[in-house]
């Protein structure tokens, strides 16, 4: 098969991750997830705390126009005061996310790598989501002894962190269609069958 890279956004409790891992196993190529922090880190020269903090605290009341205007999709030198901002981590990381995309197939997990990856025809962008209740099932797998009310709250904390994150860094709807080359609901399918799916998908795009 051509290179590829397979970018994955999900849903907390969706299984994304996990069909992510099992089609790098399938595939035999790397899978990459809080490891592009470190990667990210590495290449700057900048602690990884940093960019797991800014990973996690993006505020949607900062407006994207502003962030637009800054990105270039290059990194700024380290002799400028915005060096360790928001924008110039996201930048640092979009590169390693690039370079990885030029460089070898993979699988890659959140990040907005669909966005940065966008018109790359290598690239398959996956969305995979499933309804609130299946995703209470899967995340209590983590959260034993939450109550359904908690495992609620929770999903829809980190869902919402994800789609602020995402609409911050790309000026776009993180659930929107549009951005992805396939939606899938997860509830509906086995573990199997969604790698399948994706594989199926793959192969037919890749021609």
């Amino acid at each position: 098969m051509k290179k590829f890279v397979i970018t994955i956004a999900r849903e907390y409790g969706s299984g994304g991750r996990t069909v992510g891992k099992l089609l790098a196993e399938e595939l035999g190529v790397p899978f990459y997830d809080r490891e592009l922090l470190r990667m990210a880190s590495d290449e700057s020269g900048i602690n990884e705390a940093l960019f797991a903090r800014a990973d996690e605290n993006v505020k949607s009341t900062v407006l994207w126009k502003a962030f637009r205007k800054s990105y270039t999709g290059e990194p700024i030198p380290p002799d400028s005061e915005d060096f360790v901002s928001n924008s110039n981590l996201f930048q640092f990381q979009s590169k390693v996310i690039r370079e990885l995309a030029m460089q070898e197939s993979c699988v890659i997990i959140g990040r907005c790598a669909d966005y940065i990856l966008r018109g790359m025809d290598h690239v398959l962008r996956l969305y995979v989501h499933a309804p609130m209740e299946s995703c209470i099932e899967r995340a209590r797998e983590f959260h034993p002894n939450l109550s359904d009310a908690e495992l609620r709250r929770l999903i829809q904390k980190i869902d919402k962190r994800r789609a602020e994150y995402y609409e911050y860094f790309t000026g776009r709807n993180w659930k929107d269609a549009d951005n992805y080359d396939l939606c899938f609901n997860s509830s509906q399918l086995s573990w199997d069958q969604c790698v399948r799916l994706v594989k199926a998908y793959l192969e037919i795009k890749l021609g």
